[in-house]
């Protein structure tokens, strides 16, 4: 059965309702956001606040649990075992936290009307404080491999995908359609676009989750998507300042290092962020890397000072909120213990502190930094002001709560599909149809195998199935043999016994390397004779390691339902192929010089 969001939720309390006429809804005339008045009116509020209380304000957490007040008790023990609370509503009153984030792994998100009614119940919650503030809901909604809210929601090609299809037309519209689907479900803030400009193919965190190498057309992308979402009354979150896209360790395990120059860092890693702040970005959050040409310290850039205020604050001008990457990431805990993370990031120039591992851990360091006086109150204070602004700017302070009318005329209307399945088909890049194979005739039989790696918030099954699916649809007769990111030489063999007496072979390979599992599974289906095409679900630097000889290859830069579909589309000759390589696609023998460049796409 549908969870439907309750009457109870909706309505809250007397004294909710009360607490938040307390706040004092802003005059058009004299307290719009932004205003001098407005300024007044959150500084009053913050005088009322206590140290503990303003501290609280900072911290944006997770929390276990599909409900604000009844979770399921195996997320009450995940709470007390990590938070040392029941839920989301003691978390709020014990800690006065002033945001949460949202997690699929954490239960928040399983559908939109179960997601509106604990957004509903944090706001409760927020409001039934001593000095009432409406909480900031954020989640990491990128689209493509990162996506938390997912169907029935409409999901959008990700980054890189985008970055193919170049128009930020439909890049607002994605940031215009999905903000509107999260505010609705009471998610106003997101951390995307992911402003990194991805020029490492060995990059294991970014990748697709980039527009491209081109600083310029990923500017031209993430500001388009920013006017998206904040249009719909969502604070957008470029990430990961001062860029995370030359990096070939993974800062949730290590810490990474760039090794750019300053003359560098202007020319490709500045220009998205100098874009976002451009067009007005609420929020920036950190990279925990270290950057020495911007900061010789060997501090991560969360904890830089000269990073975060000098280049970000004082050089580019942004006097928004500034949010860390997840404290619980070993890039920003391998040199400073859990409770000093929260003072020097502050101390650099943070005003958000986002999931730290330990809370009590991280709340006591503060506060022992504040008494000590090592952390002004008053530098508590400059941070909150940035806070409630964005809280004030988004309508938090007049429309905290969310509706069931509105989830249901909103989240994953057939407009909405619609628009994100068109999107979807201008990012479909082919690469290479030197047999002149496709598009395939309708009523070919087809054998699909290849990996199924795990599915992201916008799938409905394995690739190898939905891939399947969409074909049938178009008209094919389809036969699946999964066989993984790693076959084996039994899975490889049999694969190349089921291509006999098939029309062609579609695999699909998932960041295959030179050599690997998957090259081999390749070149065993090219030995059969059989007509094979090559599908990249995720890198599109997969064809350099390819053995010769397949009829076709394109790249989807991810494996969600909405881009395999268009694959199929554009497979079946019902679109024309429209995308072009974001990235350029190195030899394998030589990474120096290009196999395909950025720009590269064929058509029909």
């Amino acid at each position: 059965m549908q969870h439907r969001t309750s009457r109870r939720s909706l309505l809250t309390t007397t004294a909710a309702v009360a607490a938040i006429t307390a706040l004092g809804p802003p005059s058009p005339a004299q307290a719009s956001p932004g205003t001098a008045a407005s300024d007044r009116r959150l500084r009053a509020i913050i005088a009322r606040m206590s140290v503990e209380e303003k501290i609280g304000q900072l911290f944006v957490m997770r929390v276990y649990g599909h409900s604000a007040t009844a979770p399921d008790q195996a997320d009450i023990d995940a709470n007390l075992r990590e938070l040392g609370v029941r839920d989301a509503a003691e978390l709020i009153a014990k800690y006065h936290v002033g945001g949460i984030i949202y997690f699929t792994w954490a239960h928040n998100t399983r559908d939109p009307h179960q997601i509106a009614d604990l957004s509903n119940g944090i706001q409760a919650a927020g409001l039934a404080q001593r000095v009432p503030l409406p909480l900031l809901i954020a989640t990491d909604q990128e689209h493509g491999a990162v996506c938390r809210v997912g169907k029935p929601a409409t999901l959008f090609p990700g980054a890189m995908a985008m970055g193919a299809g170049g128009s930020t037309g439909d890049a607002r519209t994605l940031g215009r359609i999905s903000g509107a689907e999260l505010a609705a479900i009471g998610i106003r803030q997101d951390y995307s676009p992911d402003a990194d400009v991805n020029i490492n193919p060995a990059n294991p965190v970014i990748g697709v989750r980039s527009f491209g190498a081109d600083p310029a057309a990923v500017a031209r992308m993430v500001a388009a998507e920013v006017r998206g979402y904040q249009d719909s009354s969502v604070a957008a979150t470029a990430k990961h300042f001062p860029g995370h896209g030359d990096t070939s360790v993974d800062s949730h395990t290590g810490i990474p290092v760039i090794t750019h120059t300053r003359e560098q860092w202007e020319q490709l890693d500045a220009p998205p962020f100098r874009a976002a702040i451009d067009a007005g970005i609420d929020a920036i959050m950190t990279a925990h890397i270290q950057f020495p040409a911007l900061d010789p310290s060997n501090d991560p850039a969360t904890l830089s000072h000269p990073i975060l205020t000098g280049i970000l604050r004082e050089q580019l001008g942004f006097d928004g909120v500034v949010i860390t990457d997840s404290l619980g990431m070993q890039g920003v805990r391998d040199k400073y213990g859990d409770d000093r993370v929260p003072v020097l990031a502050l101390k650099a120039g943070v005003d958000q502190l986002l999931d730290p591992p330990k809370l009590d851990v991280a709340f006591n360091g503060l506060r022992a930094a504040v008494a000590s006086g090592e952390l002004p109150e008053s530098r508590l204070d400059a941070s909150i002001l940035r806070i409630l602004r964005l809280k004030d700017r988004r309508g938090l302070f007049t429309r905290p709560y969310v509706t069931a009318r509105g989830v249901d005329r909103t989240v994953g209307t057939r407009a909405h599909l619609a628009a994100a399945a068109s999107v979807a088909e201008r990012t479909t890049t082919l690469l290479a149809n030197p047999q002149g194979l496709l598009p395939l005739p309708r009523g070919q039989r087809l054998l699909i195998v290849g990996a199924d790696p795990d599915s992201p918030s916008g799938t409905t099954g394995p690739p190898t199935t939905v891939l399947a699916g969409a074909l049938s649809e178009l008209g094919f007769h389809v036969r699946v043999l999964p066989t993984g990111t790693l076959p084996s030489q039994a899975q490889i063999a049999a694969a190349a016994r089921a291509a006999a007496g098939q029309d062609a072979v579609i695999v699909g390979t998932y960041n295959a390397g030179a050599g690997g599992a998957q090259s081999r599974l390749v070149a065993a289906l090219v030995a059969t004779g059989v007509p094979v095409i090559h599908l990249a679900l995720r890198n599109p630097y997969d064809i350099a390691h390819l053995a010769p000889g397949y009829a076709a290859s394109l790249a989807t830069y991810c494996w969600t339902d909405v881009e395999l579909r268009a694959a199929a589309r554009v497979l079946a000759g019902r679109v024309d192929p429209r995308g072009r390589l974001p990235v350029a696609v190195p030899r394998a023998d030589d990474p120096t010089q290009d196999l395909y460049p950025i720009g590269h796409g064929l058509s029909y």
